[in-house]
């Protein structure tokens, strides 16, 4: 037998695995969202249906039946349900990945990011498996909830959006970091926006099944992809333990550690400002399905394929916007804007009674997702290389706290709120708004060249 070769205290580096070619991260990232968007509005759906025949409401929900059932108490408790439910599922799903994306995201910066992108996707095959046995054999709803919390035990879509940012970081300059990542949620948008057209005309004409199927298939071929064709970004990955506290502990030195000319004073604002960020647009996504179904909007899923394709669009204009407004603007006055905009959206949303309102809120966000690229290449720009794999773990362990915190307010709020003001969790998400817009200002007001700030030069 050969001896190891590898010195004394030096970790072993992982065995190589086989790929067919190395392909980027953003075609993972495609599918990913792409199966996810395709099943979301028609879980929404399908748990509205499933109540209605529990309860024995059959109340249309199209423009000429839906009007005069404003005050119906079994359609209150259909909506109050539906949210509901979607609530446990977030709920269950995000406190679950609140552990496991913080721990194999700072994983993923000694192992390499291939391992992680593998883990996350069997676990959307997995949730997905479980939604298609539930449409085909008729289950309890709870199952939902069940394939949620194995999706997140295997990373969730965070841990693949923590490791595919962490991708891109480890490829891209200081320079470009900002439209790369933007790229990227370009991806997501683009993903969203296709499956959105298609899963409302496919619910109409097949049924709820084959959309699911479509979804299973897609998730099949990612992790394939992920497994054989994604091109590792971390140069010499080393075989390290999984379920040890060094993971967790590289977060919290992250935010408390002493660092010469870092602020740690900006990684936790900035950090703020993204979690309210991510609130608000995760919030007001859980109720817009269920908000357009119901009263005065009673839209059926051909429109609301097209409101959810309008939701995603942002993420190319956004993109488009961003490049454009880099030529004339810093980031931070680009992130300004967008965020305007942002809360001018939420206004209208929450006073629209007619389906033209409703485009109008959609059209005034073309610019709300240019934040969130903005703020993440920022957060990259205060850490060093050696840190970046923890700090987007920090990021993904943001996103779910700030999605946990919305699946609760949103979803809680809005069957609170149904009696007298429908609309009043979008002004809730305006007003959350207006703090992020005053963190970035402050903070690009108190030190204005941090933009351009380069990683510490090897001497």
């Amino acid at each position: 037998m050969e001896e190891d070769a590898t010195p004394p205290g030096r970790p072993r580096a992982r065995p190589a695995v086989a790929v067919l070619c190395r392909g980027p991260v953003e075609p993972l990232v495609f599918l990913a969202n792409f199966a996810l968007v395709l099943q979301g509005p028609l879980t929404t759906q399908y748990l509205w249906h499933r109540f209605s025949a529990d309860l024995g409401y059959n109340g249309t929900r199209d423009r000429g039946g839906c009007s005069n059932h404003s005050a119906d108490p079994t359609l209150q408790e259909v909506e109050t349900l539906t949210s509901h439910w979607t609530l446990y599922m977030n709920v269950g799903g995000f406190l679950v990945g609140l552990f496991t994306s913080t721990l194999l995201g700072a994983w993923s910066d000694r192992v390499g990011r291939r391992p992680l992108l593998v883990l996350a996707s069997l676990g959307l095959l997995l949730q997905a498996v479980v939604s298609v046995f539930v449409v085909q054999l008729q289950l309890h709803v709870g199952y939902f909830v069940l394939g949620r919390i194995l999706c997140a035990l295997l990373g969730d879509f965070n841990g693949l959006l923590a490791a595919s940012f962490a991708s891109v970081a480890d490829v891209s300059s200081s320079r470009n970091r900002t439209f790369r990542m933007a790229l990227l949620e370009a991806c997501i948008g683009v993903a969203g926006t296709l499956a959105s057209l298609l899963g409302g005309h496919w619910l109409r004409a097949q049924g709820y099944a084959n959309p699911f199927w479509l979804a299973l298939a897609l998730l099949i071929v990612m992790a394939l992809y992920a497994a054989f064709c994604f091109g590792e970004t971390v140069k010499e990955p080393e075989s390290t333990r999984l379920f040890t506290l060094s993971h967790h502990r590289a977060i919290v030195q992250l935010y408390v550690a002493p660092a010469p000319e870092k602020s740690r004073k900006h990684l936790a604002l900035y950090s703020l400002a993204i979690f309210l960020v991510v609130t608000v647009h995760f919030g007001a996504q859980d109720i817009l399905t269920i908000y357009e179904m119901s009263t005065p909007l009673c839209w059926d899923s051909r429109l609301i394929g097209y409101g959810s394709a309008a939701q995603h669009l942002p993420y190319l204009t956004s993109l488009l916007g961003l490049r454009l407004l880099q030529c004339c603007l810093a980031d931070a006055w680009v992130a300004e804007i967008g965020l305007a905009f942002n809360i001018l959206g939420m206004v209208v949303f929450a006073f629209a009674t007619v389906t033209p309102l409703m485009f109008t809120g959609y059209g005034l966000l073309f610019l709300s997702l240019v934040i969130t690229p903005i703020i993440r290449a920022k957060l990259s720009k205060l850490v060093t290389k050696s840190e970046l794999g923890a700090l987007f773990s920090a990021v993904a362990c943001v996103n779910s706290l700030a999605m946990l915190m919305a699946s609760g307010i949103f979803n809680s709020l809005y069957p609170a709120t149904l009696n007298f003001m429908k609309g009043f969790p979008f002004l809730l998400g305006a007003g959350l708004l207006f703090i992020p817009a005053i963190l970035i200002g402050m903070l690009e007001r108190t030190d204005p060249h941090l933009e351009f700030q380069q990683f510490p030069q090897s001497p």
